[in-house]
């Protein structure tokens, strides 16, 4: 019973004081939500609700996290290895700087060094600084672009990777082993610091990181005119971001209001560069001075966003089309200064559009395409250290992209810089903006286009709807869809592929995902969300026009939500 786990909390004399008070102020559902269940730690961390209780992101889930991290490590390394540490980084939201500093306090008391940021940093610089200091592995306390009131925690491999599943369930299993939160050692600060366990880092790491980024530019040295608004939504790449574009060349103007390391993001209604909402100010900015491209960043720097001046008005690119464009120029450009690999790999995910693998399979690369989630892309990428083959990018229709393996996730910073280039590039070569020539793309390749529907299901209920509803897809196969014929379905559950009445193989990860590819090349999925309480839908469509295509994917879309909606 949950209120069992609720006087454990409340009788404990030692309760940090400020969690007690918010304890005392909860109404009897609000307690059950905070103790019916624990935080889930699943294969990507923790993501949730900041406040006391097992079901909410605190000090005492943030050191039992850190507990089953902690002896994971040991059983898995000689105690002399121990001292290689783990890096440890986080944003700018409502207690991330003191979970950082708690999770070093728990790595400690088991003997494992830390090396902490002095202050905020992106997720990105986190993977990179794991392989540049020969690190274990990589903490990044953050919860992306959530609201305010949630927080968050990733845990990364020495290769600067998020652990994939078949790693992540065995420290999820320590983590497991930890009934009682209240007993998990910590160590003073000072304490640490003394012994050696706890070093604190920044332009150390900060300086190779901007020359690794500077290292991906293609036409580095063609004069920079185009004008580039940049805003990174309070979040953790103002500092860095800002000084990579000006040290490169461009005319950077800072969306001010939203330079500022704000935990309630109080200038947008949600920190998301999916949004348009998100662009308002950049959109002002960029009106006033005649910018060519707007970029915004999430909180923690790991996804991109990007809008293009196009006849008078900014068209806010979804993360397909940004991702097309990348690949379009990196290969054409990489192709006339004879630097593409013969053998080169292009990654991408189920749910990505079609149209980069086209473009990519074009220009004779390899697509691979992985599970939802960068460190399936950043697991392929170190396989590829023993391959023939090379590494050339790597994205996911999220906003997440990296064009070099020396960060394995997605990478704003990288991004943001090769997207400037692009657009300053095709600026002055052919005096067209990034929508034109995307448009240029479609025209070749042909009018992919995709979309997303997302269905909000909050608390228990919405967890066991959601259930319900993959359940209910899984049990009852569909055979056509808009008087279309559904000519193979993948279960990435069950890790099984029907089709022609067959039944293959899926190898990859078990994944709570399904995948329906219907007779005219389009394609839709259903998929829970691994970070936050919703049911993603998403859907790909091939059309004669974009205006055909952006119909064909509302009307499977609308389709696809109502057999969903019959699912009580």
């Amino acid at each position: 019973m949950w209120r069992d786990e609720y006087l454990k909390w409340i009788n404990n004399e030692n309760l940090d004081i400020s969690l007690r008070k918010e304890l005392n102020s909860k109404t009897e559902k609000e307690l059950e939500d905070m103790f019916y269940t624990s935080l889930s730690f699943g294969t990507g961390g923790m993501r949730g609700i900041l406040g006391p209780g097992i079901n909410r992101l605190n000090i005492y889930t943030i050191r039992r996290a850190n507990g089953g991290l902690a002896q994971y490590l040991i059983n898995k390394n000689q105690e002399q290895e121990l001292n290689r540490g783990v890096v440890i980084a986080y944003d700018n939201r409502h207690m991330s700087k003191e979970f950082a500093l708690e999770s070093a306090k728990v790595l400690g008391a088991y003997g494992i060094k830390s090396f902490l940021f002095t202050d905020l940093r992106p997720t990105p610089e986190l993977s990179f600084a794991v392989r540049k200091l020969n690190a274990l592995a990589g903490i990044v306390v953050t919860a992306s672009h959530n609201p305010p009131n949630y927080n968050g925690y990733k845990i990364y491999d020495e290769h600067g990777c998020q652990y994939t599943p078949r790693y992540a369930n065995e420290i999820i299993d320590y983590v497991n082993q930890i009934e009682d939160l209240f007993t998990i050692k910590t160590e003073t600060e000072s304490n640490l610091l003394k012994n050696g366990l706890l070093e604190y880092i920044d332009e150390e790491i900060d300086l190779p990181y901007l020359n690794f980024l500077k290292s991906i530019a293609i036409n580095k040295n063609l004069e920079k005119d185009i004008k580039i608004v940049f805003t990174p939504l309070h979040g953790t790449s103002g500092y860095l971001g800002k000084r990579l574009l000006e040290e490169e060349g461009y005319h950077v103007f800072p969306v001010k209001e939203q330079m500022v390391t704000d935990p309630d993001f109080s200038t947008v209604k949600t920190p998301n560069p999916e949004e348009k909402e998100a662009f308002e100010l950049a959109i002002a900015l960029g009106k006033k001075n005649q910018a060519e491209i707007l970029i915004a960043t999430d909180p923690d720097a790991d996804r991109v966003g990007v809008a293009v001046f196009n006849n008078g008005e900014y068209i806010l690119l979804n993360g397909n089309q940004t991702g097309a464009l990348l690949i379009y120029y990196i290969l054409s450009e990489r192709t006339k200064n004879q630097t593409l690999p013969k053998k080169g790999v292009v990654f991408n995910t189920i749910v990505t559009s079609d149209l980069g693998a086209k473009i990519a399979r074009g220009f004779n690369m390899d697509v691979i395409s992985t599970l939802t989630g960068f460190k399936f892309i950043g697991e392929q990428a170190r396989y590829l250290e023993n391959d023939e083959r090379e590494f050339v990018f790597g994205y996911e229709e999220s906003y997440g992209y990296v064009i070099d393996d020396g960060v394995r996730d997605k990478d704003s910073l990288q991004a943001m810089l090769m997207v400037s280039e692009a657009a300053n590039y095709y600026l002055k070569t052919e005096n067209k903006t990034l929508y034109d020539k995307l448009l240029d793309i479609y025209d070749q390749y042909g009018y992919y286009l995709e979309g997303l529907k997302n269905i909000h299901l909050l608390g228990k209920q919405g967890q066991e709807r959601i259930t319900r509803i993959m359940n209910y897809f899984r049990n009852n196969p569909l055979d056509a869809i808009n008087q279309k014929i559904i000519i193979k379905i993948e279960d990435f559950l069950l890790s099984k592929r029907y089709v022609d009445e067959k039944i293959e193989n899926i190898d990859l990860d078990k994944s709570d995902v399904l995948k329906y590819y219907l007779s005219d090349e389009s394609w839709f999925v259903l998929r829970p969300s691994g970070t936050e309480p919703k049911l993603k839908i998403y859907a790909g469509v091939i059309g004669n026009s974009l205006e055909d295509s952006r119909k064909q994917v509302r009307n499977l879309l609308v389709s696809v939500n109502e057999l969903v909606e019959k699912v009580k």
